[in-house]
């Protein structure tokens, strides 16, 4: 996949913009098109991240005397970061209204290790590879990816209460309870969302408050990569993560922008909204690859110097700050804030 060719829109959304300027229907009558429009256009990827998450399962290698080996398990190795990647990517894409809708499984997929060391305490997580403690996409990351993990990362996790090494399967029983707890597990939980992902589940108030949301996420993905607690730091692809939280927001906003276009000023609305997004995706395509810039050592969150925001890092900081701010006019979130006035839903606020 182009990790920069950031936004294809869906058929669904196109015709509906085809249709925007039929007078005849009513806020009844969009709302009923969007709520179809999120359900399919979300579904896709809800559909991958699960079919994803299969392949993962079934890819992992269980011998019948041993744990994970690099060069007897190369394939298996390869064939399962192939398949985490692309359920990380899809998931990307829709947590923003996935996330609100589904609390739970959204923790349960997505939470980061450390936020469930907070509720383990000192005990923390003792097997790694079981279905219990510390389960989800990260914690499949961080036995994946152990031996790639950058020291920086190791030794600031080793400060964390309850902390316990990443590390591959040693033994055949571990390499098991990789495959059939852990793994089983996220697919239990994919599965779950391909399941209630129905159009009578969706709150498009709530959906449209967490597409709003998701563009702060981008934002809280930059800041705490300062502090080497970057979202998926295992792999060092949490740039594409960004990229990937862009191009699920402007797919589902696209599904509103024909309601939005019969508002008051809806036409400029959302020209602000895509001009907030394309300078975005400009700037997310200036970093190469997909590990986030590295930040300065002099670097500072709460007042950082002018020189080190010339630095890559510097620069990707200010592009997301400026474009998440709901007080800066023409930011992304200004405009979508508009939009939400507009369409009768919550406003985002900053923190």
């Amino acid at each position: 996949m182009n990790r920069f060719a950031l936004f294809v829109v869906p058929l669904s959304v196109a015709l509906f913009g085809c249709s925007s300027s039929d007078e005849t229907k009513t806020d009844a009558d969009y709302k009923q098109e969007v709520t179809t429009g999120m359900h399919d256009t979300l579904l896709a990827d809800i559909k991958l991240l699960h079919s994803a998450s299969q392949e993962l399962q079934a890819a992992a290698p269980l011998a019948d005397d041993r744990g994970w080996d690099a060069d007897a398990d190369e394939h298996a190795l390869v064939a399962m970061q192939a398949a985490w990647l692309k359920a990380r990517g899809a998931y990307e894409r829709t947590e923003g209204a996935l996330a609100p809708l589904f609390p739970d499984i959204d923790g349960a997929i997505d939470a980061r290790y450390e936020d469930f060391l907070v509720d383990l305490g000192r005990d923390g997580d003792t097997n790694l590879f079981d279905d219990e403690g510390v389960t989800g996409m990260h914690a499949i990351e961080r036995i994946l990816f152990a031996p790639e993990i950058p020291q920086s990362v190791v030794e600031a996790e080793a400060t964390l209460p309850g902390y316990k090494a990443a590390a591959w399967p040693a033994t055949h029983e571990e390499a098991q309870a990789f495959k059939e707890a852990l793994c089983a597990r996220l697919v239990e939980d994919t599965g779950k969302l391909v399941e209630q992902w129905t159009p009578q589940k969706i709150d498009l108030g709530g959906a449209f408050q967490g597409l709003v949301s998701l563009m702060n996420e981008q934002r809280e993905k930059v800041v705490k990569a300062a502090s080497f607690e970057e979202e998926s730091r295992y792999s060092q692809r949490t740039m594409a993560d960004i990229r990937d939280n862009l191009a699920g927001t402007r797919n589902a906003y696209a599904v509103f922008q024909a309601w939005v276009a019969t508002k008051p000023n809806g036409s400029d609305m959302n020209g602000t909204v895509e001009d907030a997004f394309a300078e975005l995706e400009a700037a997310y395509a200036a970093v190469d690859g997909d590990a986030i810039p590295q930040p300065p050592e002099s670097w500072s969150s709460e007042e950082p110097s002018e020189e080190d925001l010339k630095s890559p890092f510097g620069k990707l900081y200010t592009a997301v700050f400026k474009a998440v701010d709901p007080n800066e006019t023409g930011s992304a979130v200004d405009g979508m804030n508009q939009a939400a006035r507009a369409l009768g839903f919550h406003e985002f606020t900053a923190e």
